[in-house]
């Protein structure tokens, strides 16, 4: 058999002087129609009304939402800026108040040390830095940036704050080691300022959880020692000069044998914060000879 063979379809297609000749009689017939009709030009023109009218405000819409963007975008760089700006002033106010507010600090405790050189004006003092502390919630024993160098040496008495620090142990040349009066291995002979009672006060880091260090040996018949009296060095003690403030009686309980008091004391130092301190340049061992 043979294949059958598809014929292709000629395309439809108007010559071109005859698409010429149909447009020129568009053309005019409508002229004619216009010319011998009623057909006014408001007619066409609400034509256009319907057609142009809403393409015209679709455009002036869209051409005045850009125009707004175009203003919150001028607007944002602006608003941009001066955030950064006060970003800037903000950053810098902070480190400002920040120095001010250590400057502060500084000053209060520079206020407290001229106190106490006046309070203990009999002594010759230098002043010193702490620079390092042993393991702790307080400053039962630490080291500050003076020596030998400085004219320091070991039972050297120091004082802070409110009163007595505790007293040089070990010492180098640009440095010393202090021992706290609240340290466990510390025992001071302190006096009642009210009555002149004499007491041990010993140091206690486990007390000083509750804020208070502990004393014991008080003798006190006349029964004249009472919360709130001041407890200062004595004059028997032999490594501490005599009438530095230690605290104040915040305890008192009768001893078993019904002779002896002991209690409690709240330090005059704060021995949670100590930055600066005072080295009295006399041992009581120089005085006492």
């Amino acid at each position: 058999m043979s294949p059958v063979v598809k014929r292709k379809r000629k395309k439809f297609s108007i010559p071109s002087k005859y698409l010429l000749l149909i447009l020129t009689c568009v053309c005019v017939s409508l002229m004619a129609i216009t010319f011998f009709t009623e057909y006014s030009p408001s007619t066409v023109n609400r034509l256009a009304g319907y057609i142009i009218v809403p393409f015209q405000e679709g455009v002036s819409r869209v051409g005045a939402w850009i125009s707004v963007r175009v203003d919150e975008l001028g607007e944002l760089r602006v608003v941009l800026q001066e955030n950064q700006e006060l970003k800037q002033q903000i950053a810098d106010l902070t480190v400002e108040n920040t120095q001010l507010q250590q400057d502060k600090y500084e000053l209060n405790n520079l206020r407290e040390l001229y106190q106490l050189d006046t309070q203990y004006s009999g002594y010759d003092k230098v002043g010193a830095r702490v620079i390092a502390r042993d393991s702790g919630n307080w400053f039962h024993a630490f080291t500050i940036d003076k020596g030998t160098d400085d004219g320091l040496a070991i039972d050297m008495n120091v004082i802070a704050g409110g009163g007595l620090v505790g007293r040089i142990v070990d010492i180098g040349p640009n440095w010393a080691k202090v021992n706290a009066v609240i340290n466990d291995d510390s025992n001071v002979s302190g006096m009642v300022l009210a009555s002149s009672d004499i007491l041990m006060v010993t140091g206690s880091l486990e007390l000083m959880q509750d804020g208070v260090i502990g004393f014991e040996q008080l003798i006190d018949s006349k029964e004249q020692v009472e919360l709130g009296d001041k407890v200062v060095t004595s004059n028997i003690s032999d490594k501490y000069l005599p009438s530095i403030l230690i605290g104040y009686i915040s305890e008192i309980n009768q001893d078993a044998n019904n002779i002896t008091k002991s209690g409690t004391i709240t330090p005059a130092v704060d021995f949670e914060h100590i930055e600066e301190v005072l080295v009295i340049l006399k041992t009581k061992q120089q005085i006492v000879e």
